[in-house]
């Protein structure tokens, strides 16, 4: 189950760091176990790395320090700290600074396996970002974000209706972080699934996490027995989006359409446009560590008088697209239309510097418009994507979360 996990351990008594390597041998982790933290920093600059434990007192830097410095390489990283004398306040900064969890020592071998494999969990299916963009000023979404405050205390299972690209995917990751701020979040293309339903591999990690299923008007008669098989399976919660209850399958109604929570289109919610503009923007510039550019009054006019037919979807790419080519602090021209320009690939000019770093940088921007462009072309089905691409899906998935593309119908930023 953890083929191609890369952990590393950073634990300078050498007896101690032997024992964690021995304890992990035949489980699956690439390890990397280094003494000392500037071999940790070598390595997470030139190696993949998913997960680091680190003790708490090294030579010449902190744990804190290295964490730090580690989130500030890979943002990503998940971080598991350990430590015989551990001070509150310690653990304390060290979990505003993205720690995912504190080991006392001596700490029992089958714990500290456990909470590697929670960490696995969280990286495959990361937990949603509670400072993702999330608008709800017209009465539908006013409606709709009661609606999912109330069920924060319930594990009920709820579908979104409504159009393509409206946000419900969106609207499930709130509901789960509301509900399960801290657990796995994970989204799957339902109509990919076959007789077996959701792998092994997925059930297991998701203990504990949502599973939330797209596209099910798209399920096969093959996936729906699946399903039906999957859904009983404890611990894991379920949510499901479609056009509507009508167009999922019938035997799947009672367990997934027991709950419908409709997703107004953006077009019928104008109230929302300019502060969700404005959010997805300065996600987006968080993300990139920019600054916010401000709109000017023709751009609020703009986006106010667009007939939105890509939903939130379009929305999200278009502020997406309005910072890359944002040079200043005053954003006026909005770019084209999604879709305008499809013989051309526009990236913005990576940050002056050394050849190779801006070639790093233009690749990775081209990778993403790439992912997008893949992605929209198949309708979010991820089993057909990776055939085309010559990918394994489980490399794709990996790739869209470095992108930060979600799988909201066709691949937006955030919806």
């Amino acid at each position: 189950m953890l083929e191609g996990m890369h952990l590393l351990l950073v634990e300078d008594k050498d007896s101690f760091r032997r024992l964690l390597v021995q304890a992990l041998e035949g489980s699956g982790w690439d390890i990397h176990a280094v003494g000392h933290p500037a071999e940790a920093l070598a390595l997470l600059e030139s190696a993949p790395c998913e997960i680091m434990v680190t003790d708490l007192r090294l030579p010449a830097m902190s744990g804190l320090e290295l964490l730090k410095r580690a989130k500030r390489l890979r943002p990503d990283l998940r971080v598991l700290l350990m430590s015989a004398f551990g001070e509150p306040g310690d653990i304390v900064e060290a979990m505003a600074f993205g720690a995912d969890g504190f080991l006392p020592k001596p700490f029992d071998l089958d714990v500290f396996q456990a909470t590697l494999e929670r960490l696995q969990a969280l990286t495959e299916a990361p937990s949603p970002d509670p400072r993702e963009p999330w608008v709800a000023l017209s009465p539908s979404m006013r409606t709709l974000d009661r609606a999912l405050t109330s069920l924060a205390e319930s594990d009920a299972s709820v579908l979104f209706t409504g159009e393509k690209g409206s946000g419900r995917t969106r609207a499930a990751r709130r509901l789960h972080t509301l509900r399960h701020p801290k657990a796995p979040f994970l989204t799957l293309d339902a109509a990919a699934l076959g007789l077996d339903g959701p792998s092994p591999h997925h059930l297991a990690l998701l203990r504990g996490g949502t599973i939330h299923l797209q596209n099910l008007d798209g399920l096969s008669a093959e996936g729906t027995q699946g399903l039906l098989r999957t859904l009983a399976r404890e611990g894991i919660h379920w949510s499901g989006s479609a056009f509507s209850l009508e167009s999922v399958p019938e035997p799947l109604r009672p367990k997934l359409g027991a709950l419908v929570l409709p997703v107004t289109p953006l077009r019928e919610r104008r109230g929302d446009v300019l502060s969700l503009f404005r959010a997805v923007l300065d996600y987006a510039a968080r993300r990139a560590g920019r600054s916010v550019p401000s709109l000017d009054i023709a751009a609020e006019k703009e986006l106010l008088s667009r007939a939105w037919p890509g939903n939130v979807l379009e929305l999200v790419w278009l502020a997406e697209r309005s910072l890359a080519q944002c040079p200043g602090a005053l954003l006026g021209t909005l770019p084209a239309a999604q879709g305008a320009s499809q013989g051309l690939m526009e990236i913005p000019w990576p940050e002056p510097g050394p050849l190779e770093t801006m070639l790093e940088q233009a690749q990775r921007q081209a990778e993403a418009l790439l992912l997008r462009r893949s992605l929209k072309t198949h309708g979010g089905n991820l089993t057909e994507m990776a055939v085309t691409l010559g990918i394994t899906q489980r490399v794709l998935s990996q790739r869209l979360r470095e992108h930060h593309i979600s799988l909201e119908d066709g691949g937006g930023g955030t919806p």
